[in-house]
């Protein structure tokens, strides 16, 4: 009889971890491509350099575990899997930024990296308005990737392997299975992404044209803020934002995408088959259209308490757009950052944290509680009270509807407090470091809620200037909103475990 010898897992998890940063390195050329159309032979050259390294780190990573790719992950191996390619990615992928000379540090350009993957948006890149093409290319395709997930990415394209598959899928914050395995759900899913960027692209580069932009400009400006509006990123080429193209069709168009990229995944795949009543029954947007109507009136109400702008025109351009560029957690902006801190007020102000923090729906582009948990956290007051009020015999399972009419569960319930409660205590230790940090409350609060909710709306705390330990909590924030949390804390007991043995 043979007694198979145990593998060390260390080997699966690494094969898994290689294939996700090989497929960050195969995107590394298409930036490569642009420069040379542009004839930017130097930025070209370094994604060439950048994208070789990354590939070869991935194929190394990869080859350390190919004996043993056919090993099934555990789900917490699944995880570690997940984060740890999240955090191998965001240093490889800062190498561009770096050796571009547009960035301060290298702790800048890794900030940039994890706010683009996680879509969060802020940004601590210097001339904004000079970058070459390559390198803007590259920002957005970040966020545009991380919108969909650089796990799912590699799903897509690169495994067949159901069983880790779908380990490494939920560890990336995901848990729709539009399919019956986690392969065909992520090649959904981009299949989703790819035919609304090719629809995006066209509507944005007209909309940039009647804004006045070259034609050529005029493509790239569009397929980028699309991008950057269907993730829900916050990403644009210039400085101003989306206040550069001062044009109100221009904003409607960002509106739209970014609402419609907010929402589940789930509920597109739905809609494409003809489910369209989904819209207004299913729980997500229910959920989202009731705080949205709340959180317009609060914010409506604080405005013209301060006399802020002048008609109701210049409140949806200026007031509603930033409030549901937060809700969405999108992050675009059509006022300069410190217009929030001197004009808003407490009132509206107030309205924005709440919406950054409650976020868009779950499996989308979006950050923040979701909708789903808010929905599930109110059912559950709801039915609460039911059971003080009515006798015991008429009260009946719960049931919410998402794509169907699913029942509420004790775990479903316990699983939505705890990931909010994370958020919350989050958000406060966000806050707490920026007052450290010397900012006040207010500005130091509403950063924090855009950080958590990887949002990217900004009140003038995140520069090159603000402290590097500012940066870095900012940085591990984005990463833990963005994994919901379990992923990282399990590869960090994980990397602990593994210490302590060494040590013993």
């Amino acid at each position: 009889m043979t007694i198979e010898k145990p593998i060390n897992r260390l080997y699966p998890i690494s094969y898994f971890t290689g294939l996700i940063v090989m497929s960050l390195g195969a995107l590394q050329f298409l930036p490569a491509v642009v420069s040379i159309i542009y004839s930017e032979w130097r930025i070209a050259a370094i994604f060439i350099l950048t994208a070789s390294v990354t590939s070869l780190v991935g194929v190394g990573m990869m080859f350390l575990g190919f004996r043993y790719r056919g090993a099934k992950l555990t789900f917490g191996e699944g995880t570690v899997v997940a984060s740890g390619a999240w955090l191998l990615g965001t240093l490889l992928c800062a190498l561009p930024y770096y050796l571009s000379g547009n960035y301060l540090s290298y702790l800048d350009c890794c900030f940039d990296v994890m706010s683009g993957l996680t879509t969060t948006g802020l940004c601590l890149i210097q001339d904004m308005d000079h970058l070459s093409n390559g390198i803007n290319m590259w920002r957005h395709i970040l966020t545009f990737v991380g919108g969909q997930g650089m796990v799912v990415l590699a799903l897509t394209f690169l495994t067949k392997d159901q069983s880790s598959a779908y380990k490494m899928y939920v560890g990336e914050a995901k848990d729709e299975k539009l399919f019956p395995n986690a392969v065909s759900t992520s090649k959904r899913i981009w299949l989703i992404s790819l035919v609304y960027l090719a629809v995006g692209t066209v509507v944005m580069t007209i909309a940039a044209l009647l804004a006045g932009l070259a034609p050529d400009r005029a493509f790239l400006h569009g397929m980028w803020i699309y991008m950057s509006a269907w993730s829900t990123g916050g990403f644009a080429p210039m400085s101003q934002n989306i206040l550069y193209y001062h044009s109100a069709l221009f904003e409607l168009c960002t509106m739209v995408f970014f609402i419609i990229g907010s929402f589940n995944f789930a509920l597109h795949n739905a809609i494409l088959e003809g489910k369209r009543g989904e819209l207004r029954r299913n729980i997500e947007t229910v959920t989202f259209t009731v705080t949205l109507t709340l959180l317009t009136l609060i914010t409506t109400l604080g405005l013209m308490k301060n006399h802020v702008y002048p008609n109701a025109m210049a409140i949806f351009r200026k007031g509603f757009y930033q409030l549901i560029s937060g809700h969405t957690t999108t992050g675009f902006m059509t006022v300069y950052a410190r217009q929030f801190y001197h004009e808003w007020g407490d009132i509206a102000l107030f309205a924005m944290v709440i919406a950054m923090l409650l976020g868009g729906s779950a499996c989308s582009t979006a950050g923040g509680f979701k909708a789903m948990r808010t929905g599930i956290i109110f059912t559950t007051f709801k039915m609460e009270v039911k059971r003080m009020l009515l006798p015991e015999s008429r009260v009946s399972e719960q049931k919410i509807h998402h794509i169907r009419d699913v029942t509420l569960t004790d775990s479903m319930i316990k699983s939505s407090f705890l990931i909010v409660m994370a958020y919350i205590f989050t958000f406060a230790f966000g806050t707490l470091v920026g007052m450290f940090a010397g900012f006040p409350f207010g500005m130091a609060a509403l950063e924090s809620a855009s950080v958590t909710g990887n949002v990217g709306l900004s009140i003038g705390v995140t520069s090159a200037s603000m402290p590097a330990c500012l940066k870095f909590t900012y940085l591990v924030i984005m990463w833990l909103g963005r994994l919901e949390f379990m992923s990282v804390l399990t590869l960090g007991a994980y990397i602990a475990r593994k210490v302590g043995r060494k040590c013993d």
